[in-house]
């Protein structure tokens, strides 16, 4: 794993229904998530944050709101992103809603093509994002990275790096849905995803769970974990927008990162969608500093080097 850590803030919810998500990156340096990656022994340098479009809050225009609102954000991350990755640094993009992973997974795979490294993204989330303009009728962006990434969606976001689609099938792996629409469902069945639902959490375990995403990974791998805080149970993270019950425990996600961290492979991060002003005194930040810290290597376990 790479050690020096580059933190940048993306404070906006253009992507979302609900306001909040820009006060994300803010909570997070509350949440002490610097000082914690360096008791790690990792070189964390603070980017500070972008500055884009402010929210208009209008209506959706065929289909997406604010498309180029979400247009210019992800453009400012894309090449906030791919700067940090070129200069051998690790990239962590605070949220900022989810619609930003357009540009950082744009970024990402862009980066993977020049430097011939193979790309997996791995998913967390309670939504598959895969939805269309044609398939939601509130148009929040928010709700489309995953397809637009897979080349579904306007020109101005599935082109972000460059002429090929960003994302095929075979290289993401989604884990901890539980909230996916019928059209989206069609979709995301034709399209081919790996999907580790809650259901197959529950029935197998997030051991074997990870053990099935992370197959087939190489020294050649770039890892990208692209974490929506919705992914973990309302119970334990309250404070995001679009909370769906019966998600990971405190502890299942902490397997989860652990067991990404033994890998070795983590490149880049998103941390998506944690709104403040939904939260009960910044509980929910502090809970994701603490597994971002197990995604970085903390461990509960004691093990013999």
């Amino acid at each position: 794993m790479q050690t020096t850590v580059a933190l940048i803030g993306a404070p906006t919810d253009i992507g979302a229904g609900s306001r909040g998500a820009s006060m994300g990156p803010e909570a997070l340096r509350v949440a002490k998530l610097q000082p914690v990656l360096e008791s790690l022994g990792i070189d964390v340098q603070d980017r500070g944050n972008l500055h884009g479009p402010a929210n208009p809050c209008l209506p959706p225009v065929n289909g997406y709101r604010h498309l180029t609102e979400v247009t210019a954000w992800n453009t400012l991350v894309r090449d906030a992103v791919e700067s940090e990755l070129g200069a051998r640094r690790l990239p962590v993009l605070l949220g900022g809603d989810h619609c930003l992973a357009i540009g950082s997974i744009s970024a990402v795979a862009r980066h993977c093509r020049n430097v011939g490294k193979q790309l997996r993204v791995l998913w967390l989330d309670a939504h598959a994002d895969f939805n269309t303009n044609g398939l939601t009728p509130s148009g929040n962006l928010h709700g489309m990275p995953v397809a637009c990434l897979s080349g579904r969606g306007p020109r101005e976001l599935t082109t972000l790096s460059g002429d090929d689609v960003a994302l095929n099938p075979d290289e993401i792996r989604q884990i901890g849905i539980r909230s996916v629409d019928e059209g989206e469902k069609r979709l995301v069945h034709a399209a081919g995803l790996e999907v580790f639902d809650m259901r197959f959490i529950d029935e197998v375990g997030m051991r074997q769970t990870l053990d099935r995403a992370l197959k087939g990974m190489s020294a050649d791998t770039h890892l990208h974990v692209s974490f929506d805080v919705d992914f973990l149970d309302p119970d334990i993270a309250p404070g995001v927008a679009t909370t769906v019950p019966g998600g990971p425990s405190y502890r299942e996600a902490q397997l989860c990162m652990e067991m990404i961290a033994d890998t070795g492979r983590l490149c880049s991060l998103d941390i998506m969608e944690l709104n403040p002003a939904l939260d009960v005194r910044n509980r929910t930040a502090e809970v994701t500093v603490e597994l971002i810290a197990s995604l970085f290597g903390k461990s509960t376990l004691m093990r013999r080097p």
